[in-house]
């Protein structure tokens, strides 16, 4: 049986495939073969795109008893989105929201338009109709954390020095000060929480933030990575900096001679010193459990920027400013009533 890649140029899809030749009708098959041949993307991307495929396949397989692609018709595209908006966890929360619908039935439909143009399915396109939802489209600016959980968050990072950091030996220093652990690192952790909270950064930004390229002065940040940006932190977030850098960052600096800020301890054996997004998360659901905050994540933090800001001035052009949004309608959302808010004003009535 010849293969795609026999017949079809990756990236081209001008070019035409015989009318003789004949493919494998399991849908299965063709997801394999789409990303051997078609798919670029980065590691990441393609790991979320094979996963949200590979759900769809398991729900036509479970309720069609067939991966044939004559029975993918435009019934079962509708049905799927109606049995993932309707998914639910053992407490009956919806599992999924529109912008992750949106998400896998976008990966879905590029899939779906690939196979098309190499071998038309017997009737039509059963994605061609869907409409990606406008929905998916708005920032779940819902999810910020509010004023009351930013302060008990950073009260909490305030105390990561005796949260976790120093021994528990009871015994070696019954009547001793306990030491920090060799491998903990409450000053970067702290400095971490304050900088996403005072600055409104993405966890990529934090991670690549270059310790020359900070004014200390003007509390200016500045980030350049596929685009330049520049984020102002407040008073005591560039202080928590700062003290990250006199107390922790020297000694990491001189096994990994690294210029980002941000460095793994020195105890770790591999890498390069730079931190990942999982530990920035690790950092950030630490410090929520202490302060009895659930269902935020380190992107809260920037909702909460951003309806600050709007608060304060009033002005979406004040939000694209500190957040960094290319396009201006995101900094626009921040200006939006949420739910909650529209209870509030309604209550009285």
């Amino acid at each position: 049986m010849k293969t795609i890649t026999q017949n079809f140029k990756h990236n081209n899809l001008n070019d035409i495939i015989p009318p003789y030749q004949k493919f494998p009708e399991e849908i299965d098959w063709w997801m394999n073969e789409y990303f051997e041949n078609e798919v670029n993307t980065s590691t990441e991307t393609r790991k979320a795109q094979k996963r949200d495929i590979l759900l769809f396949l398991d729900y036509m397989f479970s309720h069609n008893k067939t991966l044939n692609r004559q029975y993918w018709t435009l019934k079962v595209t509708r049905n799927f989105i109606e049995w993932l908006r309707t998914q639910t966890d053992t407490k009956g929360k919806i599992l999924r929201n529109d912008r992750t619908i949106n998400r896998i039935m976008a990966h879905l439909k590029t899939f779906a338009k690939w196979m098309d143009k190499i071998q038309p399915f017997p009737l039509f396109n059963p994605m061609l109709k869907y409409r990606i939802s406008d929905s998916g489209k708005y920032l779940d600016i819902n999810k910020a954390i509010t004023p009351v959980e930013r302060l008990r968050i950073l009260e909490s990072a305030d105390n990561l020095l005796t949260l976790d950091a120093v021994s528990k030996d009871q015994t070696r220093y019954k009547n001793k000060l306990k030491p920090v652990l060799k491998y903990k690192r409450p000053y970067r952790d702290k400095a971490i929480i304050y900088t996403l909270i005072e600055t409104g950064m993405r966890r990529c930004d934090i991670l690549n933030i270059k310790i020359n390229r900070i004014n200390f002065k003007t509390r200016m940040i500045y980030l350049k990575n596929k685009k330049s940006h520049k984020y102002l932190i407040s008073k005591q977030g560039i202080k928590t900096i700062r003290e990250y850098i006199k107390k922790e960052r020297a000694s990491d600096n001189e096994k990994w001679n690294n210029d980002v800020l941000f460095l793994s301890p020195s105890t770790v054996s591999r890498g390069d010193g730079q931190l990942t997004a999982c530990v920035i998360n690790n950092i950030w659901n630490k410090v929520c459990k202490a302060a009895g905050i659930t269902g935020k994540t380190p992107h809260s933090s920037r909702h909460a920027m951003g309806k600050f800001i709007i608060k304060k001035t009033g002005n979406p052009a004040a939000v694209q400013t500190q957040l960094g949004h290319i396009n201006p309608a995101y900094s626009l959302q921040y200006a939006r009533v949420t739910e909650k808010e529209i209870k509030n004003i309604l209550q009285g009535r």
